[in-house]
């Protein structure tokens, strides 16, 4: 929008500040830092794991929060509110996004896996009748082209990789052929 001239200099500003007062937070949030033993001895309740933990780690704590990262980092409280909101945030929800990046890591790796010519859709499990009735009209080649298929959905693809993964004639990749 920058770029295109659609924000003024006054909104671009305040981006350019937020985005820079981002950076500082999360570079000072997510440097694993602390034992368990440092953290116990401050207060905290940890797993004694011997794992050394981030401050985004703890703030992603029910119990913790920000707050509890100020008290290990007291220079965090002059942080603005909306970037401790945005933290907060990432903190929150950043196991489902990593495991969310795992699962589209492997997916990309799976794409080019065969399917068989022969597949009998009706025979793969979690799959719904929508969906095996476009897979079987489209027959596609591989994992990657029925990801492109309108309607089917990332569950779906997940039961059609399970179930070619059990046979062995499925895993080549395309091009191997």
């Amino acid at each position: 929008a920058m770029a295109a001239g659609c924000v003024g200099p006054e909104r671009q500003q305040l981006f350019s500040d937020k985005k820079a007062a981002l950076e500082i937070a999360r570079s000072a949030v997510n440097v694993p830092a602390y034992s368990p033993q440092q953290l116990k001895a401050q207060g905290f309740s940890v797993n004694m794991d011997g794992v050394r933990r981030s401050l985004m780690d703890l703030i992603a704590m029910p119990d913790v929060g920000w707050a509890g990262a100020c008290r290990i980092m007291p220079e965090l409280a002059s942080t603005r509110a909306d970037v401790v909101e945005q933290i907060e945030i990432e903190a929150r929800y950043r196991g489902y996004i990593d495991r969310q990046d795992a699962d589209i890591r492997a997916f990309r790796k799976d794409e080019s896996m065969t399917l068989p010519a022969k597949l009998d859709y009706a025979d793969v499990g979690g799959l719904s009748t929508e969906v095996r009735t476009k897979l079987a009209k489209a027959r596609p080649a591989t994992l990657g082209a029925a990801a492109r298929i309108p309607g089917v959905t990332p569950a779906a693809l997940t039961a059609l990789l399970r179930h070619v993964k059990k046979s062995p004639s499925a895993r080549l990749p395309a091009n191997a052929a």
